[in-house]
Parts: C-alpha cells; sequence; structure tokens
C-alpha cells in the first residue's frame, strides 16, 4: 500500500514537470518567430480590447440614461394628444378631440393618486436682451411642474400661483439662455427679455441639469407661466401635453388608468371609443430605453467578438504552419519516446499562450481605451468585471477552440513519415 502511494506521488511529481517541460519549449518555440507571434496575437488583441471598450461605452450610456429618468422619478406620468397605435395604424376614433384646461382640472380634482400637475405648451423663438439674441425655447408651465420634474431656482424665484392666474410676464432661464444673453456670471434678476415682441421680467434662473436622454439642452429653456405663453405667444387654449406625478412610485400605474378614466369621462367617449390622447409613465419610457440599450450593447458586443473568431482563425493558420515547418522535429521527439499527447499538448499550449497572452494585453489595452475616449470626450463610461473577465475567456477558449485541429494534426504524424519529411 505505501509503495503505491509513493509510486503515485511520483507520477504527479513527473506530470508536473512534464507540464512545466512543456511550456518551456512552447516559450521558446514562440520565441523564435517573435514577429509572427505577435501578429497571431494581433486579431486577438483588437477583438478583446474592441469588445471591452463598446461594452464600457454601452454600459455607461444605459446608466447615464438611467440616471437621467431616475432624476425626473419614476412615478411621472404624461399625457399626450393623439390616440394609440394599433399594430403599427393610428386608430382615427375621437382623433380630433384636443386636450385642454378642463382636461387639467378634472385631473386636479377627481384624482387621488396624483400629487402634482400641469399643462405644458411650448414655442420657440428669437430670445433679445439688451443687444444680444439667443433663439431658444419657451415653456408655459404651473409652479407644481417645478416640483414633477425636479428643477430647482438657483438665482431668485418661482413665480408663484397668482402669478400664473393674472397673465404675469415673468420668466426664469436656464443656464445656456443666462450665458448667451447676459453671461455666465451675470445676474439677471430684473433685467428684461423680449420673445416675439412680448416682454418678459427675469425673476429667477434654474440650476444647471445638463442634456436630457437625447444629448437635449435642458438648460436651453425660459420657463414662464402657462397662461401668459397661452395668451401673449400662442394664442390658443390648447394644452400640447400635461405632466403629473403619483403620489408614490408604486401608485403610478393606478394613476395612470385612473386619469385615462377621468379623461374618457370629460371628453364623453363611449365604452369601448378610441381614447383621442396618450398616456405614459416614466417607468414605461424607462423600460423602452433600457431595451433598446440592451440590444445596441448585445450589437457592439456581436461586432466586436468577430475579431476574436478572425484572431481565433489566425492562431489555426500559424500553427498549421508550424506544424508543416516542425515536422521533422516532431517525427524525432517521437522516434525518442515523446507519445501522442506529448505532441498535442505542446502544440495545443502553444495556442493556448498565444489567445492568453494576447487576452491579456487586450484587456489592458481596452481599459486604457474606455477610460482614454471617456476622458477626451466626455461620454459617460462604466466598465464592469464581468465583461473584462468574459472578453479574456472566450479568447482563452478561441485558443483553445482553433488550436485543437492543428495540434491534434501534429499529434498523428507518423514518426518514420515525419523524419523523412523534406
Amino acid at each position: 500500500m505505501k509503495s503505491k502511494m509513493i509510486l503515485h506521488q511520483n507520477n504527479l511529481k513527473y506530470i508536473q514537470m512534464n507540464y512545466f517541460e512543456f511550456i518551456k519549449i512552447s516559450y521558446r518555440s514562440l520565441s523564435k518567430n517573435k514577429v509572427r507571434a505577435l501578429l497571431t496575437m494581433l486579431g486577438i488583441i483588437i477583438g478583446v480590447f474592441s469588445v471591452i471598450a463598446m461594452l464600457a461605452l454601452g454600459q455607461g450610456s444605459k446608466q447615464s440614461i438611467q440616471d437621467q429618468i431616475q432624476s425626473m422619478g419614476t412615478n411621472v406620468v404624461m399625457v399626450f394628444p393623439g390616440a394609440q397605435q394599433r399594430g403599427g395604424v393610428m386608430m382615427e376614433s375621437a382623433s380630433s378631440l384636443k386636450l385642454d384646461l378642463t382636461d387639467v382640472n378634472a385631473i386636479k380634482t377627481k384624482s387621488i393618486y396624483i400629487k402634482f400637475t400641469s399643462p405644458t405648451s411650448r414655442k420657440s423663438g428669437q430670445a433679445v436682451a439688451n443687444n444680444k439674441n439667443w433663439r431658444t425655447q419657451v415653456q408655459g408651465i404651473y409652479p407644481e411642474y417645478f416640483q414633477i420634474s425636479n428643477y430647482k431656482v438657483k438665482i431668485g424665484d418661482m413665480f408663484t400661483d397668482q402669478q400664473e392666474r393674472s397673465y404675469a410676464k415673468v420668466c426664469i432661464i436656464g443656464k445656456t439662455v443666462l450665458k448667451n444673453l447676459f453671461g455666465e456670471n451675470a445676474n439677471p434678476i430684473g433685467q428684461m427679455i423680449r420673445v416675439d415682441k412680448t416682454p418678459f421680467k427675469v425673476i429667477g434662473v434654474m440650476e444647471e441639469k445638463g442634456s436630457n436622454t437625447f444629448g437635449q439642452d435642458q438648460d436651453d429653456v425660459i420657463m414662464a407661466p402657462f397662461s401668459t405663453v397661452q395668451r401673449r405667444l400662442l394664442a390658443t387654449t390648447y394644452v400640447q401635453q400635461i405632466i403629473m406625478s403619483a403620489r408614490s412610485e408604486k401608485d403610478a400605474s393606478n394613476a395612470t388608468k385612473e386619469v385615462d378614466q377621468i379623461l374618457r369621462e370629460n371628453k364623453k367617449l363611449a365604452a369601448g371609443e378610441t381614447s383621442p390622447f396618450t398616456i405614459r409613465t416614466q417607468a414605461e419610457f424607462a423600460n423602452m430605453m433600457n431595451t433598446v440599450s440592451n440590444t445596441l450593447i448585445v450589437l457592439l458586443a456581436g461586432i466586436a467578438s468577430i475579431s476574436l473568431l478572425v484572431g481565433g482563425i489566425g492562431i489555426m493558420n500559424i500553427m498549421l504552419v508550424s506544424v508543416t515547418e516542425r515536422t521533422r522535429e516532431i517525427g524525432l521527439r517521437m522516434s525518442v519516446g515523446a507519445r501522442s499527447r506529448d505532441i498535442l499538448t505542446q502544440f495545443l499550449l502553444e495556442a493556448i499562450m498565444l489567445s492568453f497572452l494576447g487576452g491579456l494585453i487586450g484587456v489592458i489595452l481596452g481599459i486604457l481605451v474606455a477610460l482614454g475616449m471617456g476622458s477626451l470626450f466626455n461620454m459617460a463610461i462604466a466598465i464592469k468585471l464581468y465583461s473584462v473577465l468574459l472578453s479574456f475567456l472566450f479568447a482563452s477558449l478561441v485558443g483553445v477552440f482553433f488550436g485543437w485541429y492543428p495540434a491534434r494534426k501534429a499529434a498523428s504524424l507518423i514518426p518514420v513519415d515525419a523524419l523523412r519529411y523534406e
């Protein structure tokens, strides 16, 4: 029993030493053709760093979108005029009806799930202050809009419900408007802005919000009382959009159903008749954007992974050439006692070493390129550990997969024929 254990231990030592020798032989073989080895690894390097960089950009963009949506709150509910689509076809029933203030008031008085409600109206125009002008967007809102959309005033004050009801010609401006009309560090409180010949007195400057999900500058806006924008700029009684916030995130679904019922009753729609409006929640929008982001991430990763397959084909090609060049060496080693599995292991290790080193270099380059692009172009970057590990693992598997056939071919050579090979 003791002799069997000693024999088993000796066998383990032999196997460990044998593999160590295989690694040294493989390293020496690759070192003889450094340029060829580097060119062979190039496909793996490009593939791995492309996958990591693309996933970092995709995940960063996805995280940025999620953060912006979360900053507005997942309990936001929006109503747009126009019937919903079914099967890609716009339903025409009641499509001529539009939203108005009676709908807004109905929601405010009847809803139990809605906390804040504001109609909105927009108009683009040329804003003029002193001797400067800037084309921007004027948005008419109720004061409650600031609670719904998480806007805060940095300088001055918000306008009040009384100012909204009295058609006061006051406004709050974003940082972009401030910069282009008054100067970035100016204090515009009390100054006048004219939009389409209508004067507005600046009473506040909003805190900076930056670009939204679609890249639109949220600071390039002038906020004014809804009644003033409707009467002075648009000359209409229709509401372009109603934006609301549910009392809590879990109430958003009930709020949607409740608002739909209130509006249908207010519009006197018959049962089964198509609604002339569309209701959306911020949570639905977030889910839609997540789906789009995930699809783009998979697409980017798939495109980048093609480089890994090309790199694997390169490894197989070079290993086949190596087998042909070293046919006599293989025959000589087999004639002095090397087994087929020893030859198989050696050539397979060479392929794995190429993919391993290529994957390692690719990981380092991928992280550096992703961080560099994020810093240079001010892009959101999110390097996930799983993307690095998957890329590296995939690169190693590529080496095993594409290295197996050349290694098997080398191991199947007949020693006599190999020694006669010229």
